[in-house]
């Protein structure tokens, strides 16, 4: 017996016999039109449905098998609404699966999303503005501004350097540094009636060489490259700047310039110096007084535009360079042209390396003249040998010789070893007590000469026989405060200090020599000139300088610093070396410095 288990039945199988479906009541609704979907039988396999026996497993009978129908619809029921359930013995079957087709496409929820995008996207920018445009437009037109600025120096005027009666030594003049940025030459062009006539720097070089004065291969060549600058001309005047400003040839521009030109040419061209490249002090006062002839540089910032233009009514700013002041020195220019020219003369006509010429105004220390033979013309210094281009009066030294024995006639007298009237031996050749033996320049009997004489007739021999009576410390303090060993300070930085070995380290001979100015003492032309102008003017020591004072932008003149003065020997001490070296001139050595109609006083080397 077989047997089947009514809940498969019931999923599994469909009955065969026709059921009358449920009465069902039609739920009211909105009608609309709808498209009725057609449904296609669809023929269904009968499924084998497991038998239970009560003493196993049994396949179901043919008998048992049933094929699902396709419900029908119930005449005259309404269409579209819902088919009745078939039911087998008041249990409603499973319904079965229904046909579908696929849904249509539905374009409006595409279009939906898209104008979402666009209005998300138009949100998002509008937010973006509005925090542009109303929290950082300030900040960014700063930054724009600032990629548009470009800051140049402005150089400050360079003061003149004037005589003592203000003719002008050393003055500036404008001039312009011409540069080009070889990545915008290729832009320039000409063109005449619509036709190219220049291009590039093939057609710029013909039209700036004979400007600048440069080979138009030579030009050709600093134009093309990719270089943002190159420099093309120094010292290029106004007017030819003008002319090549008006040619408006791409990337050429110019930056203003000072260019220091001398009037007088190699007069006083050893106390004024030079300037470099740059306009930096290299010699003489243009060095010492850098700072103050330099004045303050000033800047300025404007608006560029692509081509590296100024951009007209654009942002500038401007700080104003501030002059240098002016230096009035003490030299009087023709004077130190005669000068120059009549040391010129001497050294030729002795066949001499060199020669100075210093003149000291006594009562005030100024100098008047500092000439050097073959002194440098300032305008053009690479013209003069090296030693030439410094002031060899206060940078070269050497033995001062017999014009040493106006300090050691000074130290006896003021010591009171001596007086200008005491007689003295004075034999060609002496020795000391230590066995030193000197002579005179020339062969001679044994002179009986005054103190007056032996300086008159510049005996060394009679110069140590006085001094032997001088300790050998007041020799070298007498020295030293007429100024040897020391710089003068006279404001050229060249200027050397000379030599004056101490006095513990003269060895035997040495403190006999530096009497007549040998062995441990070495000195300039000006300090031996300052040497005779100590005792000219009363004994007292003025330090010589060069410098009047310094006139301001503004017209104040503001004198330089007093200068040291000390008191080296007693105006009656000085008084009585006056006189003798007057005698030296008029009746000894110094012959040839005589001058009819004056008192001339001096010593030879």
């Amino acid at each position: 017996m077989t047997t089947t288990d009514p809940r498969r039945a019931r999923q599994r199988a469909v009955p065969a016999r026709p059921t009358t479906p449920r009465p069902t009541t039609p739920r009211p609704t909105t009608p609309r039109p709808t498209t009725p979907r057609p449904t296609t039988p669809r023929p269904t396999t009968p499924r084998p449905t497991a038998g239970r026996t009560g003493s196993g497993t049994g396949r179901v009978s043919p008998s048992a098998r049933t094929a699902r129908a396709v419900p029908t619809q119930r005449p005259g029921a309404r269409r579209g609404a819902p088919a009745a359930r078939p039911t087998t013995g008041g249990t409603p079957p499973p319904r079965g699966p229904r046909a579908t087709e696929p849904r249509p496409p539905r374009p409006h929820r595409r279009h939906g999303l898209l104008a979402a995008f666009v209005v998300l996207t138009l949100l998002v920018f509008s937010v973006r503005l509005v925090y542009v445009q109303v929290f950082r437009s300030e900040a960014i037109a700063a930054e724009a501004l600032a990629s548009r600025i470009t800051s140049r120096d402005l150089p400050a005027e360079r003061g003149e350097i004037l005589d003592a009666n203000g003719v002008v030594l050393a003055s500036s003049v404008e001039r312009y540094t011409v540069w080009v940025n070889q990545k915008q030459v290729p832009e320039f062009k000409v063109t005449e009636g619509g036709r190219t006539v220049a291009a590039g720097a093939e057609g710029a070089a013909p039209l700036l060489a004979p400007l600048l004065d440069i080979s138009e291969a030579e030009l050709g060549a600093l134009l093309v490259g990719d270089r943002g600058y190159v420099e093309l001309a120094r010292d290029v005047l106004p007017e030819t700047w003008h002319a090549i400003r008006d040619l408006r040839i791409n990337g050429v521009g110019a930056d203003r310039t000072a260019k220091r030109v001398y009037p007088a040419g190699a007069i006083a061209g050893n106390v004024t110096g030079f300037v470099g490249r740059d306009g930096e002090g290299l010699a003489g006062v243009e060095q010492t007084f850098d700072s103050i002839l330099a004045g303050t540089p000033g800047t300025i910032n404007f608006e560029r535009g692509h081509g590296l233009q100024r951009i007209p009514g654009g942002v500038v700013e401007e700080t104003s360079a501030v002059p240098g002041s002016d230096v009035r020195l003490t030299i009087l220019r023709d004077l130190q042209w005669k000068a120059q020219a009549a040391i010129d003369k001497r050294v030729k006509e002795m066949g001499a390396p060199w020669g100075a010429i210093v003149v000291i105004d006594v009562p005030t220390g100024e100098i008047l003249t500092l000439a050097d033979s073959g002194s440098v013309d300032p305008n053009d210094p690479a013209g003069s040998d090296n030693v030439d281009r410094f002031a060899r009066s206060v940078s070269s030294t050497f033995e001062p010789g017999s014009t040493a024995k106006v300090v050691s006639m000074a130290a006896a007298l003021e010591t009171g070893v001596t007086t200008p009237t005491d007689r003295w031996k004075a034999p060609y050749r002496y020795t000391t007590e230590n066995n030193q033996t000197f002579r005179d320049s020339l062969p001679h009997p044994t002179l009986k000469l005054t103190s007056t004489g032996v300086l008159a007739k510049s005996s060394n021999t009679g110069t140590v026989k006085i001094g032997e009576d001088i300790p050998t410390q007041v020799r070298y303090d007498y020295l030293e405060k007429f100024g040897f060993g020391s710089k003068t300070g006279l404001g050229l930085p060249t200027e050397e200090a000379g030599t004056l070995i101490p006095v513990e380290n003269w060895d035997g001979r040495t403190k006999w020599a530096v009497l007549f100015g040998q062995g441990g003492v070495a000195s300039s032309t000006l300090q031996i000139t300052q040497v005779f102008a100590t005792v000219a003017n009363g004994g007292e020591y003025i330090a010589p300088h060069l410098v009047k004072g310094f006139t301001s932008p503004d017209g104040e003149l503001t004198p330089r610093d007093p200068v040291e003065r000390t008191q080296v020997i007693s105006p009656e001490t000085a008084a009585d070396l006056l006189l003798m070296l007057e005698s030296a001139v008029d009746e000894g050595t110094g012959g040839q410095a005589q001058i009819p109609g004056y008192r001339v006083a001096g010593k030879t080397g």
